[in-house]
């Protein structure tokens, strides 16, 4: 019966770190697993998303070690990220999840199913990259070193492009994210440190660097914004060309945070891929539904 916005903060304990969650929705099928972006924590999803994704299936958010109201240190490199968020799902008890990665949680959640193979069903990758993902273009530093006011607006420059759709899309955004109660503690600066380490870490280019991606045979669905500001769009081509049995879409007029400024489409583009009735191996393209002409 819970929502985004009441869903209650719970706690559990796995290698040694005590991991803040929240789990609402329709139970039954394989929970849908969130990892979230650079800086953020479980506050920081869009309820039009989670609250969407909800009606069919139980959505799980959490924080990550040393993230928001959990425990530890966040560590300094991808790899151990997704060990701890690995512990974390097996502590809940769950055998099989289906894994939603945005931004540097789209790192993490593929290191998740190179892993913990028999862990992951599908896995949905939003604005973001593969190993030696090419950042020439990415506007990152400039943005996230930049002072807003309201601070808050810092979101509308990481998720949407800085044109007058883009502003629009990220004030209605920053009004439906706001959770009003049970608010976890904002990323600290040590932790957003060993984040930003991680990254550099995983875009170093070396020879073979996207190889792991073979490894990964569940079905994946990787969105993108068609001017990613973050992690360029080209990265997304380049996980569609190298995973064995995934399929990519490209958002018009968008930015890092394609799926907040189209929540609607991504939940119907969502909702068809994890509910495909996939084979075994590789399979036929989804027909998936286009933008209606209003947009």
């Amino acid at each position: 019966m819970h929502t985004h916005q009441t869903a209650p903060t719970q706690f559990v304990e796995a290698n040694g770190i005590r991991f803040a969650y929240r789990r609402f929705g329709k139970t039954g099928g394989a929970p849908l697993v969130m990892n979230v972006h650079f800086r953020g924590t479980m506050d920081h999803w869009d309820p039009a998303v989670t609250d969407g994704l909800a009606q069919q299936r139980e959505v799980i958010l959490f924080d990550n070690a040393g993230i928001g109201a959990s425990s530890g240190e966040t560590p300094a490199n991808i790899p151990d990220m997704a060990t701890d968020a690995i512990a974390f799902i097996k502590a809940l008890g769950i055998g099989k999840a289906d894994i939603l990665g945005y931004s540097i949680g789209g790192k993490v959640a593929q290191e998740i199913a190179v892993q913990a193979p028999d862990l992951v069903r599908r896995l949905i990758l939003v604005g973001t990259g593969p190993r030696g993902a090419d950042t020439a273009a990415s506007k990152s530093a400039e943005i996230f070193s930049a002072t807003y006011d309201p601070p808050e607006h810092l979101w509308i420059a990481a998720h949407f492009l800085p044109n007058a759709a883009g502003r629009t899309a990220g004030l209605k955004f920053l009004e439906r994210k706001l959770r009003r109660q049970d608010r976890v503690p904002k990323v600290s600066e040590a932790s957003a440190t060993a984040q930003y380490t991680a990254i550099v870490r995983s875009n170093e280019k070396t020879d073979g660097v996207w190889d792991y991606l073979a490894t990964i045979h569940q079905p994946v669905l990787v969105v993108d914004g068609s001017n990613d500001l973050i992690i360029p769009t080209i990265n997304g081509f380049t996980l569609q060309q190298h995973l064995p049995n995934a399929q990519f879409i490209v958002y018009p007029d968008s930015s890092h945070g394609p799926f907040y400024q189209y929540p609607e489409l991504f939940l119907a583009h969502a909702a068809l891929f994890l509910d495909a009735d996939f084979a075994a191996g590789k399979d036929a393209p989804l027909a998936f539904p286009s933008l209606p002409p209003s947009v």
